[in-house]
Parts: C-alpha cells; sequence; structure tokens
C-alpha cells in the first residue's frame, strides 16, 4: 500500500472510539467521535494554501485529505469539533515516505511538518516533534472498514499520554477499484 491507496481507503464517514491513558496522573478516560474524511484534489485551494504555509511548492502534494470530527469526551463531557486538512510530500528518493504538512489552526505557532511511513505491512506511521513534544502515531486497518490507531504524545518535561483508537466506517466508501486494490493488500 502506498500513501494515496491508504488516503483513499481512509475516505468516508466513521465512527470513532478513543481511550486515553494520562501516565502522569494513572487516569483513563474514553472519548467517541464522527469524523468525516473527504480527499481533495492536489491543486485544491486548501491544498496550495497549505504548502505555502509550510513553503513548499504544491506541486510536491502526492495526495490530500480533509478531515472533519465532532468528539465527546466522556470524563467531562467535554465537547470538540473542528477540522483539518492533511497533504502529503513523498521524498523523492524513496515514496514510501516524506512530509506530512497538516493545517495549523493555532495562528501563533510556527507550521512544523510531521513524517510519514507506509510500513511493509500497509501501516501508516506518522512522528510530529516541535519545541515541547512529540507525537507517534501507528495507523492499520484491520479490514477495510475497520481502522486502529494508537499514539504517544510525550510533552518534554515527563508528561506523556497514550491512546488506542478503534474507527468503524459507516458510510462513504472510497470509489470500488480503489477499495478492492487497498482491502487486497489489507489482508495479504
Amino acid at each position: 500500500m502506498n500513501i494515496e491507496e491508504f488516503f483513499q481507503l481512509s475516505a468516508g464517514k466513521w465512527f470513532s472510539h478513543r481511550t486515553i491513558h494520562h501516565l502522569a496522573f494513572n487516569q483513563s478516560e474514553n472519548g467517541k467521535s464522527d469524523i468525516i474524511i473527504e480527499t481533495l484534489a492536489t491543486d485544491h485551494p486548501e491544498v496550495s494554501k497549505l504548502c505555502q504555509q509550510y513553503e513548499i511548492n504544491p506541486s510536491s502534494a502526492s495526495c490530500a485529505l480533509k478531515v472533519s470530527w465532532n468528539t465527546t469526551m466522556e470524563l467531562n463531557q467535554a465537547k470538540d469539533s473542528g477540522s483539518t486538512v492533511l497533504v502529503s510530500i513523498p521524498d523523492a528518493n524513496n515514496p514510501t515516505q516524506g512530509k506530512l504538512l497538516r493545517e495549523i489552526v493555532n495562528h501563533k505557532k510556527i507550521p512544523v511538518a510531521g513524517r510519514y511511513q507506509i510500513d511493509s505491512d500497509g501501516a501508516l506511521t506518522l512522528t510530529t516533534e516541535d519545541e515541547t513534544m512529540k507525537s507517534e502515531e501507528r495507523l492499520w486497518f484491520a479490514s477495510p472498514n475497520l481502522r486502529m490507531r494508537v499514539n504517544v504524545l510525550k510533552r518534554f518535561g515527563g508528561f506523556s499520554i497514550t491512546s488506542f483508537t478503534s474507527e468503524i466506517r459507516m458510510g462513504g466508501f472510497p470509489p470500488a477499484a480503489k477499495a478492492s486494490e487497498a482491502a487486497n493488500s489489507v489482508s495479504s
């Protein structure tokens, strides 16, 4: 599987259940989300704008997603909603890895490109690091309609959070040919 296939297979409406463990407080909490993932053309205005924020030529983009969510955390019933754009910029010498650009909502923050790698088992590993934290996330498909994620977020100074998320596709299947090809590579 490559990044384009992973993004295609991710398109659709998902129900997400996340368990988060705050290591410093030895406390866990659960959250539920409705997530909509849409593929964007690489010449979409939001893709171009994001590339410009990172000072990267938009023609370098191989694929892009827009992710929208509505989340409720069970512990304090906190609700959160929003959206972000993700753009992949593959390395010229190795297309299984590259930069992952993410829309920055807080305009006071300097944009920091993450790194992605598609592993031999078809899983996507994302790593993002800035002056305050490091995030490592691994996403994979157990089947075309079941996606899993594990994440470790380490804040400098010792504060860490881990999470496990299962996502079930609720609709909006990707194009049949792409889904079939990607599903075959997921099951092999």
